[in-house]
């Protein structure tokens, strides 16, 4: 682990429901690797409370946790460069949750987008953890006193009620900055990987069609099959970015394959400018197989070993307790709350 005195400290969390998509990779985790070779600390959650706030089987549950473990791994996340780590083994983020839930205001909740999509029209049958999601998010973020957060813009509204819990608590409390401002880092050409079946839905590991989507874990002659019967539109594609407003699916494929070649949405238009998507959709398939192939290969490695799966976890939460207990220490002193000795 870097220097954690840097001033730049970021964190980022990711629910373990469900196997990870190209969309999650390109959206989060590999930005994530390049963060973590950054001179900066670098913490990276799963958020396993997160996810039972809609019910999971038990057994599952742990085993879609060390899977995604394998799969951040086998991603290049580093365990020596980054803090890597389950949120429920780090009692902090419980407690610093039911503090914020009694700091932030119903009203700035209902205003949560994401309640009302999950809640869906009958919303007085979801849970109070539901609900309640942004505070413990916030917790999250602020019991390390993160200063940066990578987040895709459907999560900038649940960053933005973390900086009004922050502000709010430092003003009830009269402590200055005690927690700081997060700011959102949001960059890259696919932060927001669409639906291969729907240009205008995001890609998510819960949609109904398995090809809505490309898994971490797909095989070679799976992703092709995905690809080929990706929707797209009859037209060729264009010269500009301009030209492709109102193609939300091509759009959505040169952003892929901007983000897996590392290149500029841009320039991947100059190459295939005036090209059919029957020359197109192949040299992404190919792309997309040297890219996901070799992580779908390491993560079945890694799974054969769930002991070392559950090491990593146990010395990253005992490293981000080291950091989280003494500010939470610090939260019960401002608050006026009196704890046990064998805490302080």
């Amino acid at each position: 682990m870097k220097n954690s005195s840097n001033e730049k400290r970021i964190f980022s969390g990711i629910q373990p429901t469900g196997n990870l998509t190209i969309g999650n990779y390109l959206g989060a985790v590999k930005r994530w690797v390049k963060l973590q070779a950054e001179k900066s600390d670098t913490i990276y959650c799963i958020v396993d409370l997160h996810a039972a706030t809609t019910w999971q089987d038990p057994r599952e549950l742990r085993e879609t946790t060390r899977e995604l473990v394998a799969s951040l791994l086998a991603c290049g996340l580093n365990p020596k460069e980054s803090i890597l780590f389950n949120q429920s083994q780090v009692s902090a983020h419980s407690e610093l949750a039911w503090i914020f839930n009694c700091v932030a205001r119903i009203g700035w909740l209902n205003r949560m987008t994401q309640f009302k999509d999950k809640a869906g029209k009958d919303k007085e049958k979801a849970s109070v953890g539901l609900f309640a999601y942004p505070t413990l998010m916030a917790a999250d973020i602020l019991a390390y006193k993160a200063t940066h957060v990578p987040v895709g813009e459907d999560q900038k509204q649940h960053l933005e009620l973390t900086r009004d819990i922050a502000s709010k608590f430092n003003l009830d409390y009269k402590v200055g900055d005690f927690f700081p401002l997060p700011e959102p880092l949001i960059e890259g050409a696919a932060t927001r990987v669409m639906s291969l079946r729907d240009g205008q839905k995001k890609m998510s590991k819960s949609d109904a069609s398995d090809f809505s989507r490309i898994n971490l874990n797909d095989s070679s002659d799976l992703i092709n099959q995905k690809i080929k019967k990706a929707k797209t539109d009859p037209y060729p594609l264009p010269d500009s970015l301009d030209e492709l407003q109102g193609r939300p699916e091509a759009l959505n494929l040169i952003n892929i394959y901007a983000a897996l070649s590392d290149r500029a949405p841009e320039t991947v238009l100059e190459e295939f400018s005036g090209r059919e998507f029957s020359y197109f959709k192949p040299k992404l398939a190919e792309l997309t197989v040297d890219q996901i192939c070799p992580i779908s290969d390491k993560m079945k490695a890694l799974l054969k070993d769930p002991n070392y799966i559950d090491c990593i976890l146990h010395e990253g939460s005992t490293t981000a307790a080291q950091i989280a207990n003494p500010i939470i220490h610090e939260v019960y002193e401002i608050v006026g709350l009196i704890r046990k000795r064998s805490q302080l």
